[in-house]
């Protein structure tokens, strides 16, 4: 059973345990002794979500639906409070991410990954254990090493490619990304790939350069096939907290981001950021990372994450 056929709830309830036990026990303290929704349990819980990096807006955004409904309804006890929050903040992930039915759509073949990101957010890791995942659902993968300015991500990725068993596109440190990027798209179509996951340089330095790179690889990669990249997946390291806001806005300037995979979790208690990076950007997250392990990349289901971040 690979990544697209099952979901491991023990590895996203321990994943985002740090997280997890952080909003809790905020909110815990919070309600204890309370019978209604007043002014100091608003406080607690708006404590609760800014300090696991949710972000002020949608932290204000949920603390308004928490107001609303328990205006509605009658608020008895810590349970229900927990319930109310779960089904708001779930209400609100759904407005914005809109999950499709399947997470690739795989009629289109070869079809084209192109990965973006900082360097250290897990880009090439991310990308590995996709590959690895992929394979083992009976995908034929490349991979295309055009990130060529740090001779550790082209060493990196092919000890996935290995490790995989999947093939591997790559040129020498210092060439031109998009040749590496033409190459790769070429290679899938001429070995009858399912998919072709394309890691990129993840250098912030100069947005304008970043822009005209990203621009170059896609313009190349469309010679071989006219809407390719058929997906923009942008990487973001979940335990920066606020700083992955930053990259995720300087990436969606540079490049039409079509979805993003949201890593390091298990890491962090800062795992509030995926309900702040969502709102905002109203880009779906497809994948988070809860773990070390192949099977730690996981397609994210908003309920389920909700679920296990409002559970006690």
């Amino acid at each position: 059973m690979g990544l697209f056929s099952k979901r491991d709830k023990d590895s996203l309830d321990k994943g985002l345990q740090k997280t997890k036990r952080g909003i809790f026990e905020k909110i815990t303290r919070s309600i204890v002794g309370k019978s209604k929704v007043d002014d100091e349990v608003l406080d607690g819980i708006e404590e609760a979500l800014v300090t696991a990096d949710v972000g002020v807006d949608t932290t204000l955004s949920i603390i308004e639906r928490i107001e609303k409904r328990a205006a509605r309804d009658k608020y008895i006890n810590t349970e229900e409070l927990q319930t109310i929050l779960r089904e708001e903040t779930e209400s609100l992930l759904a407005a914005n991410n809109k999950e499709a039915q399947e997470v690739f759509d795989f009629s289109k073949k070869p079809y084209i990954i192109m990965v973006v990101g900082v360097n250290g957010v897990g880009k090439t890791t991310t990308i590995g254990k996709l590959a690895a995942q992929l394979k083992n659902e009976g995908k034929k993968v490349v991979l295309g090493a055009a990130d060529t300015f740090r001779a550790a991500a082209v060493e990196q990725l092919t000890i996935w490619s290995e490790r995989a068993g999947v093939s591997i596109v790559k040129q020498q440190m210092g060439s031109d990304p998009a040749a590496v990027a033409y190459d790769t798209v070429a290679s899938a179509v001429a070995n009858n790939a399912d998919v072709a996951l394309i890691d990129t340089a993840g250098r912030l330095h100069n947005k304008i350069n970043l822009m005209n790179e990203l621009t170059k690889i896609r313009q190349v990669m469309s010679k071989v096939i006219p809407d390719a990249p058929h997906e923009v997946l942008l990487v973001l390291d979940g335990s920066t907290g606020q700083n992955a806001f930053q990259q995720a806005e300087a990436f969606t300037k540079a490049t039409e981001v079509s979805a993003l995979a949201i890593t390091k979790l298990d890491g962090t208690a800062k795992g509030g950021v995926v309900l702040g990076i969502v709102d905002k950007f109203k880009i779906p997250v497809k994948f988070i990372g809860v773990g070390e392990g192949i099977n730690d990349l996981q397609v994210f289901n908003a309920k389920e994450f909700v679920g296990t971040l409002f559970s006690s």
